[in-house]
């Protein structure tokens, strides 16, 4: 059986702020050093044999130190750049909730039905994770594998892989710093389509 972790990469000044990342390149700040320092330790003993990334700052940044503390391979993925939010790119979320609230409801509420000003879809994204989570799956059918995905696309990413929720995504870049194994055995969402 295989088993995914997914890591979210450590914090940024954005994320701490409470600003939208979406695809701005920013460095980790010092807590999240702190954090994936914290991550390198608490994966020691789950046997991850290779390590893929988002080719984004934090999330390259989170897996090259990650891959030195392990003692793994790492490996860049095209297409799994974070979701585009366009225009909300640097705003604060409380600036987006007070200016548009509307559209911040629907947000939480149906993501799917939002496309950020001059940002792409939930459901372009979520088509470029579908296709390498398919590739990933094609290459490994057991053991670990680590992917370090930024946030909103690790939410999409393990919706593909649990087929379920995406839950509130405002609230996905707090979980930056965190991990989940996920187990693959009967795969669906991901591999269909």
């Amino acid at each position: 059986m295989l088993k995914i972790v997914l890591i979210r990469p450590g914090s940024t000044d954005f994320v701490e702020e409470g600003r939208v990342q979406g695809t701005l390149d920013m460095p980790l700040n010092k807590h999240g050093a702190e954090e994936v320092a914290r991550v390198t330790n608490e994966l020691q003993q789950l046997g991850i044999t290779t390590l893929y990334c988002s080719e984004c700052e934090p999330a390259a940044q989170t897996a090259e130190a990650l891959a030195l503390g392990l003692g793994i391979k790492l490996k860049k993925l095209d297409g799994m750049q974070n979701l585009n939010h366009g225009l909300w790119q640097g705003m604060l979320v409380e600036e987006i909730k007070r200016k548009q609230p509307k559209v911040y409801r629907q947000w939480q509420d149906e993501p799917e039905r939002i496309i950020p000003p001059e940002g792409e879809t939930l459901a372009d994204a979520q088509k470029r994770a579908k296709r390498v989570v398919k590739k990933l799956l094609r290459k490994h059918r057991d053991g670990h594998i680590g992917l370090v995905v930024p946030e909103p696309l690790a939410s999409v990413v393990r919706s593909l892989l649990c087929d379920c929720e995406l839950g509130d995504l405002w609230q996905a870049p707090s979980h930056h710093g965190q991990w989940e194994a996920i187990a693959v055995e009967q795969y669906g969402a991901a591999t269909s389509g």
